[in-house]
């Protein structure tokens, strides 16, 4: 567990560097470690994906393994009650959550309700980069199968109930055909416009799978959730197309700005009172043709999301869009990981997991 590594085994390693009569209990640990990694292995050869443990689920867990390890057998059925406990416990979520996922440059977010309703905006997809060697060590790396997905199944999803792509760039729907083939999706949306050749791609798999998708939507319910899709005005280039989605979750207004341009936010604010928005999910990767400075002073954002990959070839974020989002507190993917916002009760929670 990543968790008994950050709370017993890391900091026991630091402090032999000051105390060396700690060897013996480091490497203790370490054991326990080692032996409970290959006894799990042996004794229920599957793979679980389970969600963050609390400190007192791993301790339990470590000693009715070693009690087992040790031949005493009558632990095994309090161990696998344990152990279904932890399965079934997201099932039974009372709060609703907003991720922000880090998939380098692109973007994904993922509304889960608090009766584990779920919408993915968006499914990033790793950009080809220059460097043969980049290539060469990560060529069985998928992005959907490796890392999201098992995130999903760790969360207790079993489904996604609406997968809504902002538009047609691949950094923002160039997972989807991997999640569609890997994972149960129930329903598409895609944003107002033509289409391009990822889009008719994808189309042709949900017809083959009979997935319904609708495009060009105004307001989507789910869960007494409204979702409303502020961008259906046409325009001449696949970012401006992009789609913009408004929602409040127990009060707090959470704007999802795609790829939208400065061109799309100046005509979102003469239709809409978009005044105080809790948490932005900022527009192009924090690029300068997004994020004007009118834009931002009107939805004066509380918290300011930058999903974007570290030392990417695009400059992102630009410091000058960094400077019209000074006054709200700004969270970046390539700094702190995914960000998770929990709200229950009204009130605001948030988490980062760094990289």
């Amino acid at each position: 567990s990543n968790i008994f590594v950050s709370y017993i085994v890391f900091p026991l390693s630091l402090l032999t560097l000051i105390i060396n009569k700690l060897n013996p209990i480091l490497l203790f640990f370490i054991t326990i470690m080692e032996k409970v990694s290959f006894y799990s292995s042996k004794i229920f050869n599957i793979c679980l994906y389970i969600q963050k443990l609390t400190i007192l689920e791993i301790i339990i867990y470590y000693v009715l393994l070693i009690l087992i390890i040790k031949n005493k057998k009558k632990y095994i059925l309090p161990l696998l009650i344990l152990i279904l406990f932890i399965i079934i416990k997201p099932s039974f979520n009372n709060t609703n959550k907003v991720y922000f996922i880090d998939v380098g440059q692109g973007d994904s977010s993922l509304i889960v309700t608090k009766n584990n309703k779920s919408i993915l905006i968006d499914t990033g997809g790793k950009i080809s980069y220059e460097k043969e060697e980049w290539k060469k060590h990560n060529r069985d790396f998928n992005l959907m199968i490796n890392t999201m997905i098992p995130f999903f199944k760790s969360i207790g999803l079993k489904k996604i109930d609406y997968l809504i792509l902002s538009h047609g760039d691949y950094d923002h729907m160039g997972e989807a055909i991997n999640l569609i083939n890997n994972y149960k999706v129930k329903n598409v949306i895609l944003n107002c416009g033509s289409f391009n050749d990822s889009e008719d791609k994808l189309i042709t798999l949900l017809d083959d799978k009979n997935i319904k998708y609708y495009s060009c939507l105004k307001e989507l319910d789910l869960d007494n959730i409204n979702l409303y899709f502020l961008n259906t005005k046409e325009y001449n280039n696949e970012n401006d197309y992009s789609s913009v989605v408004y929602t409040e979750i127990d009060n707090n207004k959470f704007l999802f700005m795609g790829d939208a341009s400065i061109t799309t936010e100046k005509e979102i604010l003469k239709k809409y009172n978009l005044k105080d928005i809790d948490i932005l999910k900022v527009g192009h990767h924090g690029s300068k043709t997004s994020s004007g400075k009118e834009f931002i002073n009107e939805i004066n954002s509380k918290y300011s999301i930058i999903s974007v990959g570290k030392n990417n070839k695009f400059g992102h974020p630009n410091k000058g869009v960094l400077e019209n989002l000074k006054d709200s507190k700004i969270y970046r993917t390539d700094e702190d990981g995914s960000i998770m916002f929990k709200i229950k009760n009204n009130e605001l929670k948030i988490e980062i997991c760094s990289s």
